[in-house]
């Protein structure tokens, strides 16, 4: 085992503003993210929050509506009471309404307490989109948007590419590009990090990827949940929406993108764009879509929408040019994991065929990037069986579990993100270019789609079947179990 817990990089102090405090994404996510920031040492007692929202309600109210979700802090004995009473001392609760002003005056004063020119002041929008608009020109009539003003958004930015720009178009109105942070959360966990170090710092992959030696890739984003409460959002959206336009493209961006003469933001995203632009517009051919069986009676009614959805992207370029890409994800799978799977090219000759070792049909090399659960990266081999007797291969597998390498704790994605946005920095975050152009792939699949039926599919099973790669001569490589 290896501690992996190396100091926290300390932080100017900043104020974090969570408009929509006590809805559901700020209890679940950014609250208990920005706790476990503070017990690392990031966030120290020079932070503000403040919890904005519509209704009114106190600090000793909100500690109980909290508490549940950071439970596991105290659990694992990261955390005392001392830790929580102190981290409490930092939220202050405001009543705002974005939509009537009311609290404007209430929040500009809390922020003036402590005005200073180099203090970053993080808005982070925690609310539904429609309401961007309201809350960003409240900001700014109430004197908020400095230089040093930073704007966090969630998905979904739009239901298609002209309610995007629509969106977009009311956050530039107020905020600079440089000052928006569009968050996804895919992009803040380990293993996907841990991809652009597995490339480009380490000659040994750099130069096996891209198709002289990389068959085909596959990636995978599989949940055994159905739609539970969000069942009106996602009717409305689908999985092509909810999932593809934003995770999985940023997923294919992160595996074929170009390395940039540089780690930064606008480097990065610049070779995240050229991919997005590289896409092929997709066929009907390429699209599979799927519904688990339950989901008209969980939803109340009958519904077109998907619950599946698997694609195959081809990226007409010199490095991708004849390597498919198949990208799938949906609800009620037979397991939850998210996994990227770099299948390598056979072997062109099997010198050991000729004494009995060989075996023409054994697996090709596969390199599989784990991103939940149990991160980590796998990769696959072809090695010898111990003993004697010849020549006797089999597969076997080296295999880089983070959970049993490192004794400390892997930061969740958000807690990254939010610290990158104190940082003031945007490599992990999508610039409008890049949402403009993953809408310019996913527009003409919607209407490719428009009226037709998704194929029926069993909860626990990996969805219906599909002839996106049996036309190929190939087949989806499942999850490995935990």
């Amino acid at each position: 085992m290896t501690d992996a817990k190396t100091p926290s990089v300390n932080l100017s102090p900043s104020d974090y503003v969570i408009i929509g405090g006590t809805g559901d994404l700020a209890l679940r996510k950014i609250l208990p993210a920005l706790f476990w920031r503070y017990l690392d040492g990031q966030i120290t007692a020079d932070y503000r929050i403040a919890a904005a929202s519509r209704r009114d309600v106190s600090l000793e109210d909100y500690a109980g509506m909290l508490r549940p979700f950071c439970e596991d802090a105290f659990s694992s004995g990261a955390a005392s009471e001392d830790n929580w009473t102190d981290f409490l001392a930092l939220i202050s609760m405001i009543t705002l309404d974005v939509q009537g002003g009311a609290g404007g005056d209430q929040l500009a004063g809390f922020l003036n307490q402590r005005a200073d020119s180099a203090r970053p002041s993080i808005f982070y929008l925690a609310i539904a989109p429609s309401l961007f608009g309201d809350a960003t020109r409240l900001l700014r009539d109430c004197g908020l948007v400095t230089p040093q003003a930073r704007l966090v958004v969630e998905k979904p930015l739009g239901h298609d590419g002209a309610s995007s720009r629509a969106i977009n178009a009311e956050l530039a109105e107020i905020f600079d590009e440089s000052q928006i942070y569009r968050i996804d959360h895919y992009l803040g966990k380990e293993t996907v990090q841990n991809l652009m170090a597995l490339r480009f710092a380490n000659v040994i992959f750099e130069t096996q990827w891209n198709n002289n030696h990389i068959d085909h890739v596959q990636i995978t984003v599989a949940e055994t949940v159905g739609v539970d409460n969000r069942a009106e959002y996602y009717n409305a959206y689908g999985a092509i929406r909810d999932m593809v336009q934003n995770h999985l493209l940023q997923l294919v961006c992160l595996v074929a993108m170009e390395p940039p003469s540089h780690f930064n933001a606008d480097q990065v995203r610049d070779e995240k764009l050229r991919v997005l632009r590289a896409i092929r517009p997709l066929s009907a051919a390429d699209i599979s879509r799927g519904q688990y069986q339950e989901y008209t009676q969980e939803l109340g009614s009958q519904s077109d929408t998907e619950t599946y959805v698997a694609m195959k992207l081809a990226i007409d370029n010199w490095r991708w040019a004849g390597v498919p890409f198949y990208i799938r994800t949906g609800k009620k799978l037979a397991r939850r994991a998210s996994e990227i799977v770099i299948t390598f090219k056979q072997r062109p000759h099997d010198i050991f065929q000729r004494n009995g070792g060989g075996d023409i049909d054994s697996p090709p090399n596969r390199l599989i990037i784990r991103l939940q659960p149990s991160e980590g990266l796998r990769l696959q081999l072809i090695s010898k069986e111990p003993g004697p007797g010849g020549m006797r291969l089999f597969p076997s597998e080296l295999n880089l579990s983070f959970g049993d390498t490192f004794e400390a704790r892997l930061p969740d994605a958000y807690e990254r993100l939010l610290m990158d946005t104190a940082r003031g920095n945007q490599t992990l975050f999508m610039r409008r270019d890049e949402v403009f152009a993953a809408w310019d792939i996913i527009d003409p699949a919607m209407k490719l789609m428009a009226g037709g039926t998704p194929a029926l599919y069993r909860s626990g099973t990996m969805g219906p079947p599909d002839d996106l790669l049996a036309t190929d001569g190939r087949s989806w490589i499942d999850p490995y179990d935990d």
